[in-house]
């Protein structure tokens, strides 16, 4: 079987891989051959390491290929990535395409959508104001642009017309959406034009939000749109408010807790996912007991941990460092805390009848993301199950 003649690698974000099928379908359609797109992701060092051992494995296993350097980590520290061997060319966030003169900055998005697997992902949504100690997002992403929304309108369109059944709206900070547009444009009312525009569609999902920025519009919308997904991944990061000032985070333990209860009283079947750093920077012990706290406060069930990776040029790359082995020992205790939880609410859904979208290898997820096996199931196609059990990861279930 022949190498393909334009393909992509991604790492990080669902925004990126919206980004690496845009820049595939410039390249087609200019007719590139042997030509490889490496996606980057700089959150943390571990994600930036990745993407150079995949150059190098690439360079090695396709040396007459060209390969081009895009996304976060190639963003912040460019030349590291051009002096790569193999690598031709380059590109930033704010040159995000093919045929893009180099420092024209960052503009306006256009809502981009990716149509490969059974989801669609829509980009609405792309950089970030604020200045988190530990993030170097906002220096590769630029500041908070988002799309028109009756672009995203049109956008949405196509992906239902191409048979997807739900979209999934993605961005850097996806509750900023609409600040920099006005007419008082945000993420809820965002929400609410495409299920009132798009009735074919069946599901619309929000990714990662961060709880102190959510719109009342959006969290009325959860309240009331059934076609809109029981399901939010909150960006918590902490339990201990100390530890969330020092991240220059703008949300309180607190206000984790609030936002999940009352979420929870109008919306009694939503999921909460989040992620969470562990051994930043002066957290002691009894801190990070307070983000195992606020695991079972605020009722998580699919959790993203990251042990502390000091980026540079950040504030908390200064600050007093917390032992490697230490976070990572934390991070251990967290998911297997995120897995007990995850198994508790599998159990919970033994008997239940649930609407699932299939997906490649046999899997499905309902609304609210829980992963069911579903083998033999075409991809693409949603339907309803019955749940028999679990096995620790996903549900066991027949066809009614």
């Amino acid at each position: 079987m022949s190498e393909p003649t334009v393909e992509t690698i991604t790492f990080g974000c669902r925004l990126n891989i919206v980004e690496s099928e845009a820049l595939a379908g410039e390249a087609r359609g200019a007719g590139e051959e042997d030509l490889v797109i490496v996606n980057t992701c700089a959150v943390t060092a571990e994600s930036t390491r990745q993407a150079r051992q995949a150059i190098r494995r690439l360079h090695r296993e396709r040396p007459g290929a060209r390969i081009i350097v895009t996304g976060c980590a190639a963003t912040i520290a460019p030349t590291e990535f051009s002096a790569m061997e193999g690598v031709t060319r380059v590109i930033g966030n704010g040159d995000k395409s093919l045929f893009a003169t180099a420092g024209t900055g960052y503009s306006a998005p256009k809502a981009l959508g990716a149509s490969e697997g059974t989801r669609g992902f829509l980009a609405v949504q792309n950089g970030c104001d604020h200045r988190c100690t530990f993030c170097v997002i906002p220096f590769g992403r630029g500041p908070s642009r988002s799309a028109p929304p009756r672009e995203v309108v049109a956008r949405a369109r196509e992906l239902v017309a191409s048979g997807k059944r739900e979209i999934v709206l993605t961005g850097v900070d996806l509750t900023s959406y609409g600040g920099d547009l006005g007419g008082g444009e945000t993420l809820g009312r965002l929400a609410r034009l495409l299920l009132a525009e798009l009735p074919e569609l069946a599901r619309l999902r929000i990714s990662s939000i961060d709880c102190i920025e959510a719109d009342p519009t959006l969290i009325e919308a959860v309240a009331e749109e059934p076609r809109l997904a029981p399901h939010l991944h909150l960006s918590l990061q902490s339990g201990d408010d100390l530890i969330l000032k020092r991240m220059k985070r703008r949300h309180s333990r607190r206000d984790a807790i609030k936002f999940c209860e009352e979420l929870r009283l109008s919306r009694p079947d939503i999921v909460f996912g989040a992620d969470f750093i562990v051994g930043f920077p002066t957290e002691t012990e009894e801190m990070f007991s307070r983000t195992l706290d606020l695991v079972e406060e605020c009722g998580l069930t699919h959790l993203h941990v990251f042990p502390f990776s000091p980026r540079p040029e950040t504030p908390a790359a200064r600050m007093p460092q917390v032992a490697p082995h230490i976070a990572k020992a934390r991070a251990q205790k967290l998911r297997a805390l995120g897995e007990a939880r995850l198994t508790r609410h599998l159990a919970k859904q033994e008997g239940k009848a649930l609407r699932v979208l299939a997906e490649r290898g046999g899997l499905a997820h309902a609304a609210d993301f829980t992963l069911a096996r579903t083998p033999g199931a075409i991809a693409g196609e949603m339907f309803d199950i019955r749940v028999l059990g679990h096995d620790g990861r996903a549900l066991l279930a027949e066809r009614p």
